[in-house]
């Protein structure tokens, strides 16, 4: 006979009934448990299941990085320039000499060295990296992380399914309830979430900003009101929210700050993976600097020696902890840069081939996917598109890349249009 327990067994999203629970509730009875087809109902929330706790954290290189100055070095050719490499924890992957702290943790990434992109202007670059789509034509496609909001975000926390320190792309056309909560500085409280009133003067202030929104949806607007309202509702359920701790960096030891680096890229490490630890599926970080037509050589230490320090105590921090395993890391920048050197010790736009960084969440660690040739101005294997890279984040992210979303217009768009996810590291 079935334990009467098991008929009020409810697996959700927070995994409310943990494995262990289950097993203590069902006692004995799984042998009858099997003949009803019990178990098998259960595979209703396996999908919900093997969701619960994904998130991703993207690395967002802001103003395009040298392939060769990265992880794709060419020393010795005549495009390598002053640059020297060094060995990975892979043996026959190098890395840029700039990348030490990287290179010993290659066993938990892998790079993808032929990537080959369509745009080399610095918006347009950021619009297709970031959501997958070329900036074409009326329609405003979703950055990936309002996406991953939209299919793995709780619609009632109380935070934001979607974390950006910096600025960034918007949440297109699925709207404001997934778009991304822009922060300006890493490691503490986010602006305005302090009450300045509360009480019934808050009640009466809100009472009459919903009239105001019932007045212009009256007069033809009611999209926008709807939008309004609904950004009322999540402020206000933020400001109250025990969660908000997470944006601090309260309660960390100095040894784990300076791990991270005394810089705003090693706090927003730091920030991302606190946010992350207190569930939300989707925070983008940013480390500007990289738009190196001149000075390239003088300029590199700094800029990677942060990224270096921070993104590599971050993928430890994760391992330690228990989260690398379903938080999917990436680590990109718009376009590359020209592998021929220009006048002024620099490098220009070049969006022909280029490198990123991608592990965790499932991935494939020590894989370097793709080859481009001695001089760096041709992929000679495996050339992996924007699609493929959109692809294959969807599948890590238990996203299904052929989805169709639907427009407010009505018109069903895929979420990635072609592409196969890269099979080398999935």
């Amino acid at each position: 006979m079935i334990n009467n327990n098991l008929l009020h067994v409810n697996l959700n999203r927070h995994g409310d009934v943990t494995r262990r629970k289950l097993l203590q509730l069902a006692g004995g009875g799984f042998a009858s448990l099997a003949g009803m087809g019990f178990l098998k109902s259960l595979g209703v929330n396996a999908e919900e299941l093997k969701r619960e706790g994904r998130s991703c954290i993207m690395v967002f290189l802001s103003g395009a990085p040298s392939q060769m100055e990265t992880w794709d070095p060419k020393p010795g050719a005549p495009n390598g320039g002053q640059t020297k490499s060094i060995k990975t924890k892979i043996p026959g992957i190098e890395f840029a000499e700039y990348w030490p702290k990287m290179a010993g943790m290659m066993n938990e990434m892998s790079v993808i060295r032929s990537m080959a992109g369509k745009e080399a202007a610095h918006d347009r670059g950021r619009y297709h990296l970031r959501t997958g789509h070329r900036l074409l034509g009326p329609t405003k496609f979703p950055h990936v992380g309002s996406l991953v909001a939209h299919k793995l975000g709780d619609p009632d926390a109380d935070i934001p399914n979607f974390v950006s320190i910096g600025q960034t792309v918007s949440s297109g056309f699925l709207g404001v309830e997934v778009a991304p909560f822009t922060i300006s500085k890493a490691g503490v409280l986010p602006d305005n979430v302090q009450a300045i009133t509360t009480g019934s003067r808050a009640q009466r202030r809100l009472a009459m900003l919903n009239q105001q929104d019932q007045a212009f949806a009256a007069a033809g607007a009611s999209y926008i009101a709807h939008e309004h309202q609904e950004l009322y509702r999540k402020a206000a359920k933020m400001m109250a929210s025990n969660r908000l701790k997470a944006f601090t960096l309260n309660g960390e030891s100095e040894k784990t700050k300076s791990d991270y680096g005394n810089h705003e890229f090693g706090k927003s490490c730091l920030t991302a993976r606190r946010l992350v630890e207190s569930g939300i599926p989707f925070v983008e970080i940013q480390r500007g600097g990289w738009d190196m037509h001149t000075n390239l050589w003088q300029n590199m230490p700094k800029v990677a020696g942060e990224v270096d320090q921070g993104l590599s105590t971050l993928l430890k921090d994760l391992k330690q902890r228990g989260l690398l395993e379903k938080t999917l890391v990436i680590c990109l920048g718009e376009f590359g840069r020209t592998p021929k050197l220009n006048g002024n010790g620099g490098r220009d736009h070049w969006a022909k081939n280029f490198n990123l960084l991608i592990g965790g969440g499932g991935v494939k660690g020590g894989v370097c996917v793709g080859k481009t040739s001695k001089d760096g101005m041709e992929i000679t294997k495996r050339p992996i598109t924007v699609d493929d890279l959109f692809s294959t984040i969807c599948t890590a992210m238990t996203i299904d890349p052929d989805e169709e979303l639907i427009t407010p217009e009505g018109r069903p768009l895929r979420i990635v249009d072609e592409g196969l996810p890269i099979s080398e590291i999935l």
